[in-house]
């Protein structure tokens, strides 16, 4: 934190003493929501929710970013390592699946050791980092042994639109080694039962005990990406328990990139990870001096990757049906969850 190089930008930012990097943020942790999240991938939100945490701040700044109040800094609240772990108790007693760290990159160190400090007081949820994996592996390497799920974009593979859209030509090759770091990590994908969800008129306490018994008694019970998909078509809920899944936001007239990400990663891990193909992206305000990011993607456009996925041969992915970018992906980050209830806001 006194001299900050823990991502790509290496800023060098004395944040202890108030500085603010590139990322907005200064050593202070500060978070804008913490709440059950049900718009992550099945396996991820299931039936109850993923337990996110939307961190302020980001390192990377893409001018199409759907989280833009908080990437910007302009939301958020700053709490402790100590309430940060209260948090992602807090989360567990609601039921949450897991806990979801969103953007967290720039406060990683004090993300360990709230962990550290949640997993000494009973926390026993799998982490997801959710990230744009603008990232240095050195810092993820702090993460080893406390995240089981990485959710890692891969925006581009073209320098001249990383640049354009997110102010970083170095996007691919930080991005890719990042993700390659991950999969180190954590290996290929397994899958639990979602047996505490879906109860009618359940309580968050009657959640968190059912799903405390199922994560003591699931070492009987993982699945593989093969047994995942079957289960999936036949109805069942399953949890990813570790693993990663690669996300890639389709943008306008960006098809032939979009093919490049998606042939990249097939070719480098195949059935060693999921591939999320997203279809939501949103025009939004400040995206008006890029003409072309002024329309939603066609049905044409987005049809054209998940079609050569397919041919391709991919085997373990998502896409979007439907005209999701209608839906809204965008909660409301007003500090729910952050500030403790019986302290009032």
């Amino acid at each position: 934190m006194e001299n900050c190089m823990l991502c790509p930008r290496e800023c060098g930012v004395n944040r202890k003493k108030g500085e603010m990097g590139v990322c907005g943020q200064t050593a202070a942790i500060k978070a804008a929501r913490a709440a059950l999240h049900m718009w992550e991938e099945p396996c991820i939100s299931g039936q109850n929710g993923s337990g996110t945490v939307f961190f302020s701040g980001c390192n990377l700044g893409c001018i199409f970013c759907q989280n833009h109040n908080i990437a910007t800094g302009k939301a958020g609240i700053e709490i402790s390592i100590e309430r940060l772990a209260e948090i992602f108790l807090e989360l567990q007693e609601k039921g949450a699946n897991n806990i979801n760290l969103v953007t967290a990159g720039h406060f990683v160190p004090q993300v360990v050791e709230a962990l550290k400090l949640a997993k000494q007081q009973g926390l026993y949820l799998p982490v997801v980092y959710n990230t744009s994996s603008y990232e240095k592996v050195e810092t993820l390497r702090l993460l080893e042994g406390y995240v089981n799920i990485y959710l890692p974009d891969l925006k581009y593979v073209d320098s001249t639109i990383s640049s354009r859209y997110s102010h970083a030509a170095d996007y691919f090759t930080c991005a890719s080694a990042a993700i390659a770091e991950m999969v180190r990590q954590v290996g290929e994908p397994e899958f639990v039962f979602e047996r505490a969800a879906g109860k009618e008129g359940g309580s968050a306490e009657f959640l968190a005990a059912e799903k405390k018994k199922i994560s003591e008694q699931q070492n009987n019970m993982i699945f593989d990406a093969a047994e995942y998909q079957e289960r999936s078509e036949a109805g069942e809920s399953l949890l990813m328990r570790k693993g990663v899944i690669v996300r890639h936001l389709v943008m306008p007239d960006c098809v032939e990139d979009s093919k490049r990400v998606i042939s990249y990663l097939l070719k480098t891990y195949g059935g060693r990870i999921f591939i999320s193909i997203m279809n939501q992206y949103t025009p939004l305000p400040q995206c008006r001096e890029y003409p072309e990011l002024s329309r939603r993607v066609t049905e044409a456009e987005y049809d054209a990757v998940v079609d050569y996925a397919i041919e391709l041969g991919i085997e373990n992915g998502f896409i979007q049906e439907g005209d999701v970018a209608e839906e809204s992906f965008i909660p409301e980050f007003d500090g729910e969850g952050i500030v403790r209830e019986d302290m009032g806001r």
